[in-house]
């Protein structure tokens, strides 16, 4: 069975962007969030996250 990236329905805080990071890649979504704030600070996190939003799909 081929793994496809979601936002997640259960695990959001926003958008759900990170969690589903976080299931697709089996790890913390916590931890994806830490990563993603420290990468947001000094580029363009908050643009990716927004492209992210339009483009990965929402969990069926």
């Amino acid at each position: 069975m081929e793994k496809k990236l979601y936002r997640s329905k259960s695990d959001r805080m926003l958008a759900g962007i990170c969690g589903g990071i976080g299931e697709y890649f089996q790890i913390d979504p916590t931890l994806v969030r830490l990563v993603w704030v420290i990468f947001s600070i000094g580029g363009p996190g908050l643009l990716v996250y927004l492209i992210g939003i339009a483009i990965i799909p929402s969990e069926p």
